[in-house]
């Protein structure tokens, strides 16, 4: 009898454990009441978890990986598409993957629902159809936080209307080396445009009147002042000047309240991000104040020394919350409760972690509101958002040269002729992030080429040819050159020469008797000096997006350029890396340079 009563009693107790039973302290679904403070919500769901459910929420993986039952049987707490992973062509694709997702999330013992992660970076870039405004390059060239913080509310709504409720935006970088690959994710090369618009995008994203999603203040810390401009790569400065230079947008997008940081994949002074408790804990969380959660960059913890468990003990107890597994998450979960096990991280930890990541959902009404609000969907690209993106082309292109005047093209001229390889291409002028991760050629999607916004805008004759075949007797020339896409460090490059075949277009054009104007088309400043002297007017347009059309605009004077350099533009290669504030600062066009008619 005594033997039956024992094994009863432990029984209740492994009840309690499991079922997370109050007793007369509160109720087991308080946590599902909105009209207590999110502070108490998580202490009751947390209180009611297994350590299983706790790294599930842990956990996040690649949308591919999912299958119909992935997310109930392993207690996910969140997905993620990869750049270029889609369900299919639709906006009503995204929102049905998204809600059989939630689903599945909501029928868990506890029903936690999902946080849903994408790369919106410039618009809801993944998915056909949407608003894809100007990459940050050429917005940190408006020196405009309220144009940001709209472009952000305008993103928020459209990611939303797909019912993901994450973007890993805005990057904060300040680039400081042009040969980067991510160059063109940068605001630009001081802290000073990190913090006054990594802030704006962070208020459109979060605080807006509208749909809000989480925002995600990416990457910390360093990663656009790598040696050599090399992506993933070493950051080799004192800490006097890590932290004058690179963290300032962090300050401001903590005090603003951003939700998520990423970590970095790169390294300061030979270690790296992911495993630095000093910088995750004692600089982000304490010294910063930040009270969200630090999501790893994909795959990121499987770079650091040692095997897998010594990977995932170290980013864990550095201060990563939430792990982008993508695809192993299996390994990664039955990991990470070894080593609790084992006393490797404590408890403490995992508590800790778990209930950043809750407090974001409560945050969101991820709780009240799991499914998609299919009414949105007609939101998506919708004119009102184009005309916003075609504003922002505007305001971000440069002016960097107009001898002569060449510059507006008058409307009354007779004839024009449009050139180059950029010229019309939307794959090519979004640039990478755009539907695929390292961006595509043509039709992508849905919006506006430059030579078809020039044709919107001048009605007159317009000859294209893109080798500038023809151009003699033409009122002017237009060649729009420029970079093809890329992302990350497939960008990486040490030499930023413009191609030949743009070289020789140039210069093709010139012989031909017209003026020329050139519409440059890049993610960075390119070496210009083969055409300086060829060229009559030249236009830093960077990455517009969709809506092509806002070059058209600055073309023929319906806008009169405003942009300001948001990077300093270096004469030579030789001269890269250049920065203002440098000892021997002699660029070709100077940080904060531009023109206006």
């Amino acid at each position: 009898m005594t033997n039956i009563i024992s094994k009863s009693s432990y029984l209740f107790i492994i009840l309690i454990i499991l079922t997370g039973c109050k007793g007369n302290d509160g109720s087991p679904d308080d946590y599902k009441n909105p009209k207590l403070n999110v502070p108490e919500r998580v202490e009751n769901l947390l209180s009611q978890m297994t350590l299983r459910e706790k790294v599930g929420q842990m956990t996040q993986v690649e949308r591919g990986e999912i299958q119909i039952t992935t997310i109930k049987d392993n207690v996910l707490g969140s997905i993620l598409n990869g750049g270029g992973s889609s369900p299919g062509d639709s906006p009503e694709d995204w929102a049905d993957m998204y809600d059989q997702f939630q689903e599945q999330a909501m029928a868990t013992r506890l029903g936690i629902p999902i946080i849903y992660g994408t790369d919106a970076v410039h618009g809801h870039n993944n998915v056909k159809g949407a608003t894809i405004f100007p990459h940050n390059i050429g917005l940190g060239c408006t020196r405009n936080p309220e144009l940001i913080q709209q472009i952000n509310e305008i993103t928020a709504l459209e990611v939303a209307a797909t019912g993901i409720d994450w973007t890993f935006a805005p990057a904060i970088p300040v680039v400081r080396d042009e040969r980067w690959g991510r160059t063109y994710e940068s605001f630009g090369e001081t802290p000073e445009l990190a913090a006054l618009l990594g802030e704006a995008a962070i208020q459109g994203l979060q605080f807006s009147n509208g749909e809000k999603i989480a925002a995600c203040a990416k990457h910390f810390i360093g990663d656009g002042g790598t040696n050599g401009g090399h992506d993933q790569g070493n950051t080799i400065l004192s800490e006097s000047e890590l932290r004058e230079i690179h963290l300032p947008g962090y300050k401001a997008a903590v005090d603003q309240g951003v939700y998520t940081v990423m970590a970095s994949y790169s390294s300061w002074n030979g270690t790296k991000v992911h495993g630095s408790d000093y910088l995750l804990t004692t600089v982000l969380k304490d010294e910063l104040g930040f009270d969200g959660f630090v999501i790893s960059d994909w795959a990121a913890v499987d770079q650091l020394p040692g095997n897998y468990s010594d990977q995932v003990e170290k980013a864990i107890n550095a201060g990563v919350d939430m792990v982008m597994v993508p695809y192993d998450y299996q390994k990664f979960i039955s990991t990470l409760l070894e080593l609790i096990d084992d006393e490797k991280i404590s408890i403490e930890r995992i508590d800790d972690a778990v209930s950043r990541i809750l407090t974001v959902k409560f945050k969101l009404g991820l709780f009240e509101e799991p499914f998609t609000n299919r009414d949105l969907l007609p939101e998506i690209g919708k004119a009102s958002h184009r005309e916003v993106a075609r504003n922002a082309v505007r305001e971000s292109l440069v002016l960097l040269k107009n001898d002569s005047s060449v510059l507006p093209i008058s409307k009354s001229s007779s004839r024009i002729m449009i050139s180059g390889k950029n010229a019309d291409n939307l794959g090519y002028q979004m640039g990478g992030w755009s539907i695929y991760w390292q961006g595509g050629s043509g039709d992508i999607t849905e919006g506006t080429s430059i030579l078809e916004g020039i044709r919107e805008v001048f009605t007159k004759d317009v000859d294209y040819n893109i080798n500038g075949n023809g151009a003699s007797g033409a009122d002017v020339a237009v060649a729009v050159i420029g970079e093809t896409p890329y992302a990350e460090g497939a960008g990486d490059k040490t030499d930023l020469s413009l191609s030949s075949t743009d070289i020789n277009l140039v210069k093709s054009l010139k012989s031909q008797g017209v003026p020329v104007v050139v519409v440059l088309i890049s993610g960075r400043p390119l070496i210009l000096d083969p055409i300086l002297d060829d060229a009559d007017a030249i236009i830093a347009a960077w990455l517009p997006g969709t809506e092509g059309i806002g070059v058209a605009d600055v073309l023929f004077g319906d806008y009169n350029p405003t942009g300001k350099l948001s990077v300093s533009w270096p004469r030579s290669n030789a001269q890269i890396p250049i920065n203002v504030g440098d000892a021997n600062y002699d660029p070709l066009y100077e940080y904060g340079y531009g023109l206006s008619y």
